[in-house]
């Protein structure tokens, strides 16, 4: 058994900090190396990883943290970096490292992994294996290293992923033994993701002990708010009766024009005729978007109701507005791109909520955790489909506007729902049955919404959805439920703003 046994009882649930600066920057020098060290020490990290036999013999004599020490090498014959030579093992257990990390991945190397596994033990340090794959894994478990590391995982061929591999650190958990997490946990959510995968300790580096690294990081995100911010976008919000034009900046609309959607919706007339609505503002904007009502998956565009818009089965949308007009296009389901608007700058506003717009026809967003949620296939908050008892149509057919219309047709009115509401103010008896129906079945679907998601808010939209009498029935009808299973209902702040500026913030993104 190795020496320095304890050191993985006491890894349990720790933090290790990878003192690493960047190579030949003005931080790799020793001294900095050690004050590092000593600085992840007073924070509580629970080993250190340090590169170098020189520099794990300067933290070593310093600061009283274990040390994982590694050797890095560029050799000519292989693409292993990390401890590949005998020589290596020796430097850094005569250096004190408690552990010795080696490159145990599946490649041409200079010196078989089981040779450097047997002198690592001989000198009575610890073995970690830096690995890729589950394959790699196994076989150093099997070898008889004390330490899995998923460190080299996407490091080995091909473009760097950008998030770690939470699934490999599953499965090294699944081969028993210590497991160290390592490579692009960048952020604390991450290492707590690592933990939760079922690693024993997190290794930080970057984050950490680079600071150019960080640095651009911020200056990006800094750089990109600011892209976001000066971008001006022609927004399209297309409905099923009326399709609006848009240039906005940062939230404020600066110009506006509406015209009747037209029929053939997909063709190539349609979209000359979209094509003509932003004409006279080109080289006025840098991205356009399209808030739509339908499907919205991978850029192409389909019906969800083909009563409300009739939408040939994957109409290529957002290639179709990148030829049009030149710029980066983006397109989101109108109620979700609504949801994102009054989520970042409505109603919503930095909460867990879920956006619902009753118009011609019934369409949702919902945003969790700062994400809108899309869904597999682009249908997540797409209210107005869901089912009633057995036999109904769709909440759709039974609680929008075209809804509404229709019945005032069958009992002899006028298919219109601005007569139906003019109506209802009037206290006619077959309005007041016909809104009533509606909101008890609006009402319905929402109770049944606060049960699964219980958002902190449901953000009401949409022509009906933001009239007061419809509001303030629908708030009756729900008052009469248990508050706590009642849903916070607020008015769309943005009214029906709300779609053209978040597809108009989520096009600026997305172009950035």
């Amino acid at each position: 058994m190795p020496r320095h046994s304890r050191f993985l009882e006491a890894l349990e649930g720790g933090l290790i900090v990878s003192c690493q600066p960047v190579d030949d920057g003005p931080m790799d020098n020793v001294a900095t190396i050690v004050a590092f060290a000593k600085a992840a020490r007073d924070a509580g990290a629970r080993a250190l990883r340090i590169e170098g036999a020189d520099n794990v013999a300067a933290t070593v004599a310093a600061c009283d943290l274990p040390v994982i020490g590694i050797v890095k090498r560029d050799l000519a014959d292989s693409a292993v970096r990390i401890t590949p030579l005998l020589e290596d093992v020796a430097a850094l257990a005569d250096a004190g490292a408690t552990v010795i990390a080696v490159d145990g991945t599946d490649r041409p190397r200079p010196v078989p992994v089981a040779a450097l596994l047997e002198a690592i033990h001989a000198r009575g340090c610890l073995a970690m294996a830096d690995l890729s794959n589950e394959t790699e894994a196994i076989a150093a478990r099997q070898l008889g290293f004390d330490i899995l590391g998923t460190t080299m995982s996407g490091y080995t061929g091909g473009e760097i992923p950008t998030h770690p591999d939470l699934d490999f650190v599953a499965a090294c958990r699944r081969l028993g033994g210590a497991v160290v997490a390592e490579g692009r946990y960048n952020a604390p959510p991450l290492a707590a993701q690592a933990i939760e995968a079922g690693a024993t300790a997190v290794c930080v580096g970057s984050a950490i002990t680079r600071t150019e690294h960080v640095t651009q990081w911020f200056r990006a995100a800094v750089e990109g708010a600011v892209h976001k911010r000066d971008a001006t976008v022609l927004a399209l919000d297309v409905g099923g009766s009326k399709t609006l034009a848009a240039l906005v900046r940062d939230g404020t609309i600066l110009e506006r024009r509406t015209v009747p959607t037209l029929q053939g919706v997909g063709s190539d007339d349609w979209f000359a005729t979209l094509a003509a609505l932003g004409q006279d503002w080109r080289g006025q904007f840098a991205a356009v978007g399209a808030a739509v009502t339908g499907i919205v998956e991978d850029g192409t565009w389909s019906a969800l109701n083909p009563r409300t818009l009739a939408i040939p089965p994957r109409t290529p949308l957002v290639a179709r507005l990148r030829t049009l007009f030149g710029v980066p296009a983006a397109a989101l389901n109108d109620a979700q791109a609504a949801a994102w608007g009054e989520y970042s700058r409505g109603a919503g506003r930095g909460l867990d909520m879920v956006f619902v717009t009753v118009s011609s026809g019934i369409g949702g967003g919902i945003v969790l955790n700062g994400k809108l949620l899309a869904g597999a296939r682009g249908l997540a908050g797409s209210l107005g489909q869901t089912l009633g008892a057995a036999g109904h149509e769709r909440l759709e057919n039974r609680a929008s506007g075209f809804a509404l219309s229709a019945a005032a047709q069958a009992i002899g009115e006028a298919p219109d729902t601005r007569a139906v509401f003019a109506a209802l103010e009037a206290g006619q008896p077959w309005a007041v049955a016909l809104v009533e129906r509606v909101v008890d079945e609006l009402a319905v679907a929402l109770l049944d919404l606060q049960r699964l998601l219980d958002p902190q808010r449901v953000v009401l939209g949409g022509g009906i959805g933001l009239l007061t009498p419809f509001r303030e029935r629908l708030q009756a009808r729900l008052s009469s439920e248990p508050e706590l299973m009642r849903p916070s209902i607020r008015p769309a702040a943005l009214g029906s703003d709300a779609g053209i500026v978040g597809i108009a913030d989520h096009a600026a993104a997305s172009a950035s």
